[in-house]
């Protein structure tokens, strides 16, 4: 995602808003249940609605390719997932792992162009690369052309079910959370089709990455372990955690920088962080109850605080736990990439006393699982 968001003069469209890469039938399907944007908003709905058409005819030609591609092909290999909730290290261990070429990982141009990845986005590719941000919004982490990404930026673009419409449409920003990140209200039909444009998009990436096993980093997928294993029952799960008092001052900034940066419709109404507190109990315990029976070669941990201080000790032992081959030929990348990120300055969140206080309370739990200082 990018960088420092810029002053919005007048009544200009966002420049580059994650809408700008959605199809017509999902953006007007969002507008619809969401109530439209407001004020400033409609700029920038209305430049989406103008590239979803005018890609339209490719977003369709590249779709009947890959159905005539899918006849020959073999099917997906079961990727390896990064879990964890936001703000728990997900980002810097997808970066590190990222860097074994056995694996395909998602980059920046299937996120803003899932629909035409394969056929306009790869005429667009060098334009598209100048465009690229210097940096992620939310903290100080370079955004380059091979940077591995997240997938749900994309997903929100296919499908009007993802937490982030709550960010673009905070008016409705509770029920969007929920049917986004637990399916809560989804009809079992919405649910399907989620999952078939899930599997499309892989799809595509996978054609994109050369069929190389996907490395998937999505913390809603905290919540999926279930439906994960439904479809890849050898699917591998990495979960990265670390101290809950951590993670929750730096998700409310993650939660605020976003709604500024994204919103469509006003959003001074949410308490960002009642948000944090109600809906971290119900991933991680989700992820603990979904992650129990997991073969021992199936489910790793790594404590954040571990990694940080010890990288490649740390890659070496869920390379070994989860019987994945190759550590000792990517050993030299990962150790590259983490002499390049040495300096890397992470975001200073301070935690209240009054934070730190309800956390203990309400997470009491995970803090006693997870705390700094927890073996």
């Amino acid at each position: 995602m990018g960088g420092p968001a810029k002053r919005r003069s007048g009544w200009s469209p966002i420049p580059d808003h994650p809408l700008y890469g959605c199809d017509a039938i999902t953006l007007l399907t969002v507008l619809a249940r969401n109530g439209g944007p407001r004020g400033r908003g409609w700029p920038t709905a209305l430049a989406a609605l103008a590239s979803a058409l005018g890609r339209a005819p490719f977003s369709l030609a590249e779709a009947g390719w890959v159905a005539a591609r899918r006849r020959k092909s073999a099917g997906l290999p079961p990727p390896v997932f990064i879990l964890g909730h936001w703000r728990s290290g997900t980002t810097h261990l997808y970066n590190v792992l990222s860097r074994d070429p056995q694996f395909g990982i998602i980059d920046p141009f299937a996120v803003g162009l899932p629909w035409d990845m394969l056929g306009l986005g790869s005429v667009l590719r060098p334009l598209l690369a100048r465009a690229l941000p210097e940096r992620r919004y939310i903290d100080n982490v370079p955004v380059k052309a091979d940077s591995p990404q997240e997938d749900e930026i994309a997903l929100a673009n296919m499908s009007p079910i993802s937490f982030y419409h709550g960010l673009y449409f905070p008016e409705r920003f509770d029920e969007n959370l929920r049917r986004g990140l637990y399916f809560d209200g989804c009809t079992a039909a919405e649910r399907d089709a989620w999952k078939r444009r899930f599997l499309y998009f892989l799809e595509k990436v996978s054609i994109a990455q050369g069929g190389r096993c996907i490395l998937l980093k999505n913390p809603v997928y905290s919540a999926r372990v279930a439906m994960m294993r439904e479809i890849w029952p050898d699917a591998r799960f990495i979960h990265i955690h670390r101290d809950p008092r951590a993670v929750f001052v730096s998700t409310v900034g993650f939660y605020r920088t976003l709604l500024a940066r994204l919103a469509l419709q006003p959003h001074g109404h949410i308490d960002v962080e009642r948000v944090v507190l109600d809906h971290y109990p119900r991933i991680m315990q989700t992820l603990i109850d979904d992650t129990a029976n997991l073969p021992a070669n199936r489910f790793a941990e790594v404590p954040f605080e571990r990694f940080e201080q010890a990288p490649l000790e740390e890659v070496e032992r869920l390379y070994l736990t989860l019987d994945l081959p190759g550590y000792a030929a990517a050993q030299p990348n990962f150790a590259a990439y983490l002499g390049a990120v040495s300096d890397y300055a992470k975001n200073r969140h301070r935690l209240s006393d009054e934070g730190r206080e309800r956390v203990d309370r309400e997470w009491a739990p995970f803090v006693a699982r997870w705390g700094a200082g927890v073996a």
